[in-house]
């Protein structure tokens, strides 16, 4: 197999092709300890290093913007993320996001998502709570892996629409693009893009309900869908029909577990629900968190 093909199939997003080729012309690619290009062919048995790229001047600002960081290290940096912030900047959103603030933090983050340095995965921007970000290429590449493969494990809480009346259920439907609006997702029977949503009630209130989910995918807007599609929209989320008067999607990245992309520890990482969410849940918060053990 020729040396980019193999290396393409071994490494898994957001490392691409073009990138493997540029480190490979750079000669940060060995094979038995010596510099190879893309067309050179490997055997089994031969050993292959690669020297991931460092992160480079990037033109995004670095911005005094306030973090609540839950954990940091040389390697890894895991935040709590406030509701209303972007995670980067994208189409109309120039400044004020995630990326900003970790800019102005951190010395270096991990730069294999163009334009989106540190990023492993992501959250809506109305969505709060935890979210891990990688320092460098090589914890990158290691904590991407753990969420192709389903290694990682994410809980959220959400306030819906209604009261649920089974006590916990498994949404098991693919998720694709919305047919006429490109800028939503929906469930689609067309959709080779499988999505497992696991729910648990934790508190029903008059007109809506609390919930745990854990996700054994990650699709985009998964929760908001699924949700949305069995009769129960998250709060506050206008995009799948519960627009009220909840200021944003109720809808928090409460606990995530995963291994240290280094030392290879097992780590849990809880965010504190946040104050709009706790206004909804009222008094009863403190005898409800118990309730929120991971599933």
């Amino acid at each position: 197999m020729r040396l980019d093909q193999f290396l393409t199939s071994v490494f898994p997003r957001p490392v691409t092709r073009s990138h493997l080729k540029k480190l490979m012309e750079e000669g940060r690619v060995l094979v038995d300890g010596v510099p190879a290009k893309p067309h050179h062919r490997v055997k089994p048995g031969q050993k292959v290093e690669v020297s991931l790229e460092e992160a480079v001047a990037s033109s995004l600002e670095a911005e005094e913007i306030g973090l609540d960081i839950l954990y940091e290290d040389d390697d890894i940096v895991v935040v709590n993320k406030q509701p209303g912030i972007a995670v980067h900047p994208g189409a109309g959103v120039h400044s004020g996001t995630l990326v900003n603030a970790l800019l102005n933090h951190c010395k270096d983050l991990s730069d294999l998502n163009e334009g989106r340095p540190g990023l492993v995965h992501r959250l809506d921007k109305d969505t709060s709570g935890v979210i891990v970000i990688a320092k460098n290429n090589a914890s990158h590449v290691e904590l991407a892996r753990q969420f192709k493969a389903r290694e990682v494990k994410k809980n959220y809480l959400a306030l819906v629409k209604g009261v649920i009346e089974i006590d916990n259920g498994v949404v098991d439907l693919p998720i694709g693009r919305h047919p006429s609006n490109r800028q939503k997702m929906a469930v689609r029977h067309d959709s080779e893009r499988n999505a497992i949503t696991e729910f648990k009630v934790i508190k029903r209130f008059e007109n809506s309900t609390l919930v745990m989910l854990n996700l054994k995918t990650g699709r985009t807007h998964q929760i908001r869908v699924h949700m949305a599609y069995i009769g129960h929209p998250v709060l506050g989320d206008e995009k799948y029909g519960s627009k009220g008067k909840f200021p944003r999607q109720a809808l928090h990245s409460f606990y995530l577990k995963l291994r240290h992309p280094v030392t290879g520890k097992e780590m849990e990482f809880r965010a504190p629900v946040p104050a709009d969410m706790k206004d909804i849940i009222g008094p009863d918060y403190s005898n409800i968190l118990p309730l929120t053990k991971a599933f």
